[in-house]
């Protein structure tokens, strides 16, 4: 009923702006005095464009919107109720035949413009009454803000943080020199990106957002370094598509995370050819519940394989991941399956019974400083006699594919966990030489990933929410960094691409310094270093300065994927499987200086860091 009545409102508003019009045209066209002679044709055309006025409104729509959104489209349907009664006008000129002064021509001017005049000013007029009533109150609330970009995203963001109590624009920063001094939305374009940190301490603001959802991640990076350094609490909006389709909206923003400080692009997938590989298959995946095993279980389940083996050691991490498609996948059809990959008896069961055609080796102990010390026979055995164990089954079994997750670790590794991998990579590569191809094995290495289990991300946090001190092992100590989806993505694209033996090398960016790290996790937490101070302990055993990715001997070669290369390493002779398996068979336990010594001789690049 309310609309009804809203409806008859702004109807009876339309046809007094054709009086308004009509009539003041005539006034307007006679100076203001009423002409002599014209009363009987004013109230016929007045009559003639009522009724012509009314169809026109109902045609075009024009009470289907919301005044208090009056917008674009209602401009639109107002001029067409208005073309259509300027048309009724120009017939009226043309077929008025009656005696008595015509009907000025300067009407055909007067008439429409009025009309657009009091029907669209109206509209906008209500509009911004109706704001000022609803959000007024709020212009000088809420926390003073610094929105960084100018462009759309940012121009929608201003209008939407206009509504909220909680924000309080204050200025825009853009790095387009055509906008500088230009006001968006009555808020001022104060300078190029590079100022932020001025215009901060001039607008007495400590809030940043950042709307620029179509720039390069670089840009993107270089925004909330600057952001980060000038220490602000720094909040990012959704990507262009959601704004542009209206889901951007206050809770939709979310605090910069370190992982945009990173400043890496988006991960494109061939996913027909990912998808060929998977649909309709059964895929094995070791270490299912860990960091990597988990997302890669997420990522294939994307692609409706038959089924998905999953396969852990540890109790709790196969209850997470199993309870995780409970939830979310239900139409996927999972095994959860204790074991160790050492377990020759339960890789026989398993592989016998699913007969897996695509196989993802992700098991493995990856912690430096534990394996280097009082572990290393048991990395030795978890990382390549698992590994040999594992690829040994599937090649048996008759698997299409197995794919082992290595490291950047393994190029001239100083550690005894990097040394592992290295090794486990040449078994293999020994295989598939020694199976001819009948199940292609292929290596992909990356370094660290964010968020994984033992990574110094959450650490760092854990640090930080203690009153710290966060602790770095060196000043210059680098690493390379990539999100858990992207290292995923390309490990199933490296997966679909390879011819069998292959070692690919992920795409790592650039290195990260753990201290600069360090230091935004820091300030992304909303504090200084004065308050949370970082404490530098020393490099712990077998760490490296500086990680590699590829080892001095080996060559590379481009792939179809900007983001792969292919590593070629040395061969490995005709024996080595053999003596290998020797050396894995022998009881232990085995000294770790013992350990080394046999790492050493399967892996000539190894030299082991001093203690």
């Amino acid at each position: 009923m309310q609309i009804s009545i809203r409806s008859a409102l702004v109807f009876l508003f339309d046809l007094l702006a054709v009086v308004l019009a009509w009539v003041g045209g005539f006034l307007i066209r006679f100076n203001f005095t009423w002409p002599a002679g014209y009363g009987d044709k004013v109230l016929l055309g007045l009559g003639i464009l009522l009724v012509v006025h009314a169809v026109a409104c109902r045609w075009a729509g024009l009470y289907r919107g919301m005044w208090i959104f009056a917008s674009l489209p209602d401009l639109r349907r107002v001029l067409k109720a208005v073309a259509v009664s300027s048309l009724a006008l120009v017939a009226l000129l043309a077929l008025d035949r009656s005696t008595g002064p015509a009907i000025p021509r300067s009407m055909l001017v007067l008439y429409p413009l009025l009309l657009l005049i009091v029907m669209g000013g109206g509209r906008a007029a209500w509009r911004m009454w109706k704001e000022h009533r609803l959000y007024g109150g709020l212009i000088a609330a809420g926390k003073p803000v610094v929105v960084v970009g100018a462009g759309s995203g940012g121009a929608m963001l201003v209008r939407e943080l206009e509504r909220s109590p909680d924000w309080r624009v204050v200025a825009l920063v853009d790095d387009d020199p055509a906008k500088w001094g230009l006001e968006l939305y009555g808020k001022p374009v104060a300078g190029a990106i590079g100022l932020l940190s001025q215009v901060l301490q001039d607008y007495k603001a400590d809030h940043v957002i950042l709307a620029m959802p179509s720039a390069a991640n670089e840009a993107l990076k270089r925004a909330a370094d600057l952001a980060v350094r000038a220490g602000a609490h720094v909040f990012t909006v959704p990507g262009l598509e959601d704004l542009m389709n209206g889901k951007v909206a206050i809770n939709a923003m979310r605090p910069v995370e370190i992982e945009d400080l990173l400043g890496r692009d988006p991960v494109k997938i061939d996913a027909a050819h990912v998808q060929k590989m998977i649909t309709r298959k059964t895929v094995l995946i070791t270490g299912a519940g860990g960091s990597i095993g988990s997302e890669l279980c997420r990522q294939v389940a994307r692609f409706a394989p038959l089924r998905l083996v999953l396969f852990e050691a540890s109790e709790f991490a196969l209850y997470s991941i199993e309870q995780w498609f409970r939830v979310h996948r239900v139409d996927v059809e999972i095994v959860p399956l204790a074991g160790d990959v050492k377990d020759a008896a339960r890789l026989d069961e398993i592989f016998a019974t699913w007969k897996p055609q695509l196989v993802f080796h992700a098991a493995a102990y990856k912690h430096v400083p534990l394996m280097e010390v009082g572990n290393a026979w048991q990395a030795v055995r978890n990382n390549v006699l698992g590994t040999l164990l594992v690829a040994a089954h599937a090649q048996r079994h008759g698997a299409e594919r197995f794919v082992l997750i290595s490291t950047d670790k393994a190029v001239n590794p100083t550690n005894v966990m990097g040394a592992t991998k290295r090794l486990a990579e040449m078994a293999c590569e020994a295989l598939h030489s020694a199976g001819n191809g009948s199940t292609q094995m292929e290596m992909v290495r990356f370094g660290n990933v964010l968020g994984s289990t033992g990574s110094v991300i959450p650490k760092f946090a854990e640090q930080i929410a203690r009153g710290g001190p966060v602790t770095v092992t060196h000043p210059e100590i680098n690493r390379y960094f990539m999100s858990i989806p992207e290292a995923a993505q390309l490990v199933l694209q490296a997966a679909a691409m390879g011819q069998g033996g292959e070692i690919f090398v992920l795409d790592m960016g650039e290195p990260v310094k753990i201290v600069d790290l360090a230091r935004n996790m820091i300030r992304l937490s909303g504090y200084s270093e004065d308050d949370i101070r970082i404490e530098f302990t020393g490099l712990r055993p077998g760490e490296k300065l500086y990680e590699e990715l590829l080892a001095d001997a080996e060559e590379t070669r481009e792939t179809p994927h900007p983001k792969l290369r292919i590593a070629r390493s040395r061969p490995v002779n005709g024996t080595f499987l053999e003596e290998l398996e020797q050396w894995l068979a022998q009881p232990g336990p085995v000294a770790d200086e013992e350990v080394r010594m046999g790492l050493k001789r399967w892996v000539p690049e190894y030299e082991p860091a001093r203690h």
